[in-house]
């Protein structure tokens, strides 16, 4: 797992550490360093690509659309280095990887001669490593297909290979701590395929889903149908949004092995409240299976859904998740704890508190008038 990032003259971070747990949740403001943080694993994890030679591309991989290389050079930087140390499990010593801009217009960092590797989990194939950016597919009545083997197919990261990935392993057994609570009080049914309903009707509103990879096209396709109901089935366009955002992050999860790095960018998007709590519970329950869960959110119910899963659902130990609010004050973050009754250490200034600031403006304004 890996346990703490460091990121030196990268963008807005002129020297920001992090400490990272089984479930990291990088919340705060607009523009202040969530999304740089993730995106500096995204660069080290260029680094396991035997095709990329001594560069990492700025733009493309991973979605990512970071411009010229001038562009990610913080400007106080003492030169054109870039760093990026990643610690982890039973390492005395970071993971050092240093980039430098080998000119102003050029869209590729290179990488410095005494760069090593990255760590593990950065290096991991199909389902061991999986980025969900926030731009992830809607509705659509074909969803491409991979040509890598089997194995090494995840859901890719905008969701596009979710059919392909459930109608490959639909019969594949769910690990047992990410099955869901009510599996033993319904089928008992354990593949992905029974799970990915089970969950997707917890937190979306109850569904079957058919997943296909028809011979002799090079596309794949879901449909939904109403449970109990002998109807034709639904086109994803006819079930909103939510259902083709969440999928992925679900088939993501449950595909999970403990080791294994799950980084997500907006889970809640399109979902109803109740949603993007269940989905919070959900992903702490990934994190509480071993596997290493990073999400970036603005959502306090997926917040409070992981909240739930440590003080209700026991799912996830307090000391396995740690906050980081980026706010206005410093480029950085503050790193917010877990207690046993799911409560948070620190509440810092703009954490969270919009809902209080309007109801309490609501309130005067009924007093004004009367």
């Amino acid at each position: 797992m890996i346990t703490s990032l460091r990121v030196r003259h990268f963008k807005r971070f002129a020297d920001a550490s992090f400490a990272l747990r089984p479930l990291t949740v990088l919340t705060g403001l607009n523009g202040t360093g969530k999304s740089t943080t993730i995106q500096s694993l995204l660069l080290t994890r260029q680094l396991a690509d035997a095709s990329a030679g001594r560069v990492v591309q700025l733009n493309g991989p991973y979605g990512l659309a970071l411009g010229e290389a001038h562009e990610v050079l913080h400007p106080d930087a003492p030169d054109s280095t870039i760093e990026i140390q990643i610690g982890g499990d039973g390492t005395q010593v970071p993971s050092v990887h240093r980039f430098t801009v080998p000119d102003e217009q050029a869209l590729y960092l290179r990488v410095a001669d005494d760069s090593g590797p990255p760590p593990a989990e950065l290096r991991g194939q199909g389902s061991a490593f999986t980025y969900l950016c926030a731009e992830r597919l809607g509705p659509r009545d074909q969803l491409g297909v991979s040509a890598e083997h089997p194995d090494l197919i995840g859901v890719g990261v905008q969701g596009q290979y979710t059919a392909q990935l459930l109608a490959l392993h639909e019969t594949r057994a769910v690990r047992e701590p990410l099955l869901h609570p009510m599996t033993w009080d319904t089928h008992n049914v354990t593949t992905l395929r029974t799970q990915v309903e089970t969950w997707a009707s917890d937190i979306v509103r109850p569904i079957k889903i058919t997943a296909q990879w028809p011979p002799g096209i090079t596309a794949s396709t879901i449909r939904f149908q109403e449970p109990g109901l002998l109807s034709e089935p639904i086109r994803p366009a006819n079930m909103g949004f939510g259902f083709s955002y969440a999928l992925p992050v679900i088939v993501a999860g449950l595909l999970t092995g403990p080791g294994d790095l799950l980084i997500v960018e907006n889970p809640e998007a399109h979902l109803h409240p109740g949603g993007q709590s269940k989905l919070g519970r959900f992903l702490a329950r990934v994190a509480g299976a071993g596997a290493q869960v990073i999400v970036e959110t603005h959502s306090d119910h997926v917040l409070n859904g992981a909240r739930l899963a440590v003080a209700e659902e026991r799912s996830l130990r307090p000391e396995d998740a740690v906050v980081h609010y980026f706010g206005e004050e410093e480029a950085g973050s503050a790193p917010i704890e877990f207690t046993t009754k799911g409560e948070l250490t620190e509440w810092p200034r703009g954490f969270f508190d919009q809902i209080e600031q309007d109801l309490g403006r609501l309130a005067r304004a009924r007093r004004r008038g009367r």
